[in-house]
């Protein structure tokens, strides 16, 4: 029997809702704060691409530039698009780099720990320490088999990527944390068939390996992941799961945070017909938390959970928080965000 919330017409068309209301918001946006922007194929929320720096928050724009130039990491498809989760990361999460303060109470609000002593992942493009990274695929390392012919996997570019990693230490010894960031997405049907056969030549030792990521269950096989969310959730797990075996980077643990808005309840949705048969449960991320090994290697959590205390003990007059509470009206809603 199918329990899931989106299962009616009315579910469905409540469950679009964040988006529609969120392309309403980021035009609004736009039309206040870049109103002579080149519309992209005319619409309203899409800049043209040599502009989609214009969607970052002012104090990162060249510094984003920069950094990805210098790491050769690759655009989004859709970086010049208003609802991009790739902006929407890098708007949160960049301007933290340079604060290791800050993002300790992140973390630690994220894991329910106390806050840890945060470590650099890399150096920005100014040569300074920088304590969170960005389209990260395990420092190049050929973790799951997706290098061809020998060549360097590209960050942000076919391979499994993090939209970002942080490092830090608590008292059981440093971590790797890899982050995936979502915005307005929602799925429903399978990923494309074509190239299941080398995605299952790729990936099913790694994830049904004994020792790997998931728990033992004859009713699965790795195409029951072949929808979204769930092929992604897979790969970054397995990700993790290759991070930790391999001790990289001196490391004793490598989890994986999942971020989203809490009113993009579409998001949630057991797209994966073989995963809800199994009856493990009505949202998705709960779901695939209880096929981890170890669940607490899989933490989900909301941005406004995350981030709204840190914003509002940075202030109003503080240029990120303030750009976020403007730029991000979804961050208000039912609460107040900064005084």
């Amino acid at each position: 029997m199918d329990t899931r919330p989106e299962s009616t017409p009315n579910s469905r068309r409540s469950s679009s809702r964040f988006e529609v209301g969120e392309r309403l918001r980021q035009t609004a946006f736009l039309d206040q704060t870049l109103p002579t922007r080149t519309r992209y194929q005319n619409s309203p929320y899409r800049v043209d691409p040599s502009e989609k720096a214009q969607l970052l928050a002012p104090m990162i724009r060249s510094t984003a530039e920069r950094y990805f130039s210098k790491y050769k990491i690759s655009w989004h498809r859709h970086a010049n698009h208003a609802l991009s989760s790739q902006q929407c990361c890098l708007n949160f999460l960049m301007p933290l780099a340079e604060q290791p303060r800050r993002l300790s109470q992140l973390i630690g609000r994220a894991l329910d720990i106390a806050p840890p002593d945060m470590m650099p992942v890399e150096d920005g493009p100014d040569g300074r320490p920088w304590y969170v990274g960005f389209e990260w695929n395990g420092g190049g390392h050929n973790y799951l088999n997706e290098s061809k012919n020998g060549k360097p996997l590209q960050r942000g570019a076919n391979s499994t990527c993090a939209d970002a990693v942080v490092r830090f230490c608590t008292d059981q010894g440093p971590e790797f944390l890899l982050i995936e960031w979502k915005y307005t997405e929602k799925y429903g049907a399978p990923i494309p068939a074509k190239g299941n056969c080398e995605r299952c030549s790729r990936y099913t030792a790694i994830a049904f390996d004994p020792n790997g990521p998931l728990k033992r269950n004859p009713m699965l096989n790795l195409k029951d992941f072949f929808y979204e969310p769930f092929y992604q959730l897979l790969r970054q797990q397995m990700l993790a799961h290759r991070m930790q075996l391999a001790q990289h980077g001196g490391v004793r643990r490598v989890r994986v945070l999942h971020i989203s808005p809490a009113g993009n309840r579409a998001l949630h949705r057991v797209t994966s017909p073989p995963l809800r048969e199994l009856a493990l449960g009505i949202d998705a991320f709960d779901v695939f938390r209880s096929l981890v090994v170890r669940p607490n290697d899989f933490v989900n959590r909301t941005i406004e959970d995350l981030f709204l205390p840190t914003l509002r003990e940075a202030g109003a007059d503080d240029p990120w928080a303030s750009y976020l509470t403007r730029r991000y009206r979804f961050l208000s809603d039912g609460a107040s965000v900064v005084s």
